[in-house]
């Protein structure tokens, strides 16, 4: 198969698809792989390195678009790239179309078969290609946080750790799932008072027995949310619904009753964001203020580490590239994890809850939904 990697043009995005070992990987299985000129230098790889691993360098989009079957991305493509994009293709990458109307209607419009990373599943019901991401962003949040804290940033002016005599942050994380639980370590690791609000009672035993009460779970509630956000000078929101928008679990409301200064920092803000006041926002102007409160929501938090996220992501997501290339879409026959990651195939959307989210029908071609392939 022809794999093309194209350059990311997402503001202040400087991942890459395929780092140069995962190319020589495509090509070692046989496959001939384009990628676009200058496509890995915001993660440090030069196009040297990706000839040396067999690819071709493309001069620009277009050509990577027109000349591969399979496109390997990063972020969600954009409109000028959804409109390069037609029915002879399979387009790998994040998605996150559920906020997102005029993607899917971009995508649906192509035809194209459109896998989305993060509703690829694993046998125990995890989400392999979301995960590494999201250890990367649950610990840059913090690092965001404890600069959005300081008073230059907007924030009240208190440091994330204290020192002695004085209070560290008291850090709320909503979520104790992979984003919550790098959150939580983080945090904790710094120096701050941490409380994780979790509705999985397993997975509040599990952060218990691994930090003997450094940090402290409380089962979620809208008692408790309400409680804890008044007290937080620091809150990180982590929940995550599989395909679907994210709930509203900070009501505008909630604001007049924090903290001046406090921070909110939206990790879930690819879905739509689990605070109410929450918009996209980028890295180069990563915050604003809402009633007093500064909020955090950059859209792509791992993309200020490249490198370190080009890696990680590649490492999950080579397995399933390779089955896509060496099979195509047959390869969703083969493998119901792989299959539920398909979001729209020729015009239909092929996920239920980001039908359900977008208020449209879906249809289940390979059967994942129903319960046949279960």
């Amino acid at each position: 198969m022809r794999v093309g990697v194209p350059s990311e043009i997402k503001p202040g995005e400087h991942r890459v698809g395929l780092t140069p070992t995962a190319v020589r990987e495509y090509v070692a299985h046989g496959h001939q792989v384009l990628v676009q000129q200058g496509a890995g230098l915001g993660a440090g790889y030069a196009d040297e390195a990706y000839v040396k691993a067999g690819a071709s360098i493309a001069p620009d989009a277009d050509a990577v678009f027109s000349g591969a079957e399979m496109i390997v991305k990063v972020k969600e493509p954009q409109k000028v790239e959804w409109e390069r994009l037609t029915q002879r293709h399979i387009l790998f990458t994040y998605l996150h179309l559920a906020p997102d109307p005029a993607q899917t209607e971009g995508l649906l419009k192509s035809g194209c078969a459109a896998i989305a990373y993060e509703t690829v599943t694993d046998a125990k019901g995890g989400l392999p290609l979301l995960a590494p991401m999201s250890e990367v962003a649950g610990r840059i949040a913090v690092f965001s946080a404890a600069e959005t804290l300081l008073k230059h940033n907007g924030g009240m002016g208190l440091l994330l750790c204290g020192v002695p005599g004085v209070p560290p942050a008291r850090v709320v994380v909503l979520g104790g799932g992979v984003v919550g639980s790098n959150a939580a370590r983080m945090a904790a690791g710094l120096g701050a008072e941490v409380v994780v609000l979790e509705r999985s009672i397993p997975r509040m035993r599990e952060l218990d027995d691994l930090y003997q009460g450094r940090i402290l779970t409380r089962y979620s509630t809208l008692d408790a949310v309400e409680e804890e956000i008044l007290k937080a000078d620091v809150v990180i929101g982590a929940v995550l619904t599989a395909g679907a928008a994210a709930p509203k679990l900070v009501r505008r409301e909630h604001l007049a009753k924090m903290k001046p200064g406090s921070v909110l920092v939206d990790v879930s803000i690819d879905q739509g964001g689990c605070f109410e006041t929450s918009h996209p926002t980028t890295h180069a102007e990563p915050t604003y203020t809402v009633d007093g409160v500064v909020h955090y929501c950059v859209a792509n938090m791992p993309g200020a580490a490249p490198r370190t996220s080009s890696e990680a992501l590649g490492n999950a997501t080579l397995p399933f590239g390779l089955a896509l290339a060496d099979k195509g879409l047959d390869a969703l026959e083969d493998n119901v994890h792989l299959a539920r990651g398909l979001n729209v195939l020729g015009g239909k959307l092929t996920h239920p809850a980001v039908a359900q989210a977008l208020v449209k029908d879906f249809v289940d071609p390979f059967g994942v939904w129903g319960g046949s392939k279960l």
